[in-house]
């Protein structure tokens, strides 16, 4: 249901960027898709990043504005770099899937 809801296809986007910059095309087993399957494909990536974004601007609006259960007294660009950080203790953590 996730994968066909296209919530986390923009992860497919980092994929073709880093792809683009090694300089190495994607291989897959898959046949090529077709037009249809490639708009839906494509629109579910654009709604992926729609998604993405609404959540970055709640989460630092949040953070800027100070209404959150951090420690009072702490200034918001510190709030962000702490959120930053978990966020890529969490990434790692999923990439080497723990």
């Amino acid at each position: 249901l996730i994968e066909f809801s296209g919530l986390l296809h923009a992860s497919y986007l980092v994929q073709y960027a880093v792809a683009a910059m090694a300089g190495k095309p994607i291989e897959s087993s898959e046949e090529a898709r077709g037009f249809g399957a490639n708009v839906f494909f494509w629109g579910r990536c654009l709604v992926s990043l729609a998604i993405l974004g609404f959540c970055f601007a709640v989460t630092f609006e949040a953070l800027f504005s100070e209404q959150t259960t951090l420690w009072s007294g702490v200034p918001p660009a510190a709030a962000i770099v702490v959120w930053v950080a978990l966020m890529c203790i969490v990434g790692m953590l999923e990439g080497m899937q723990i």
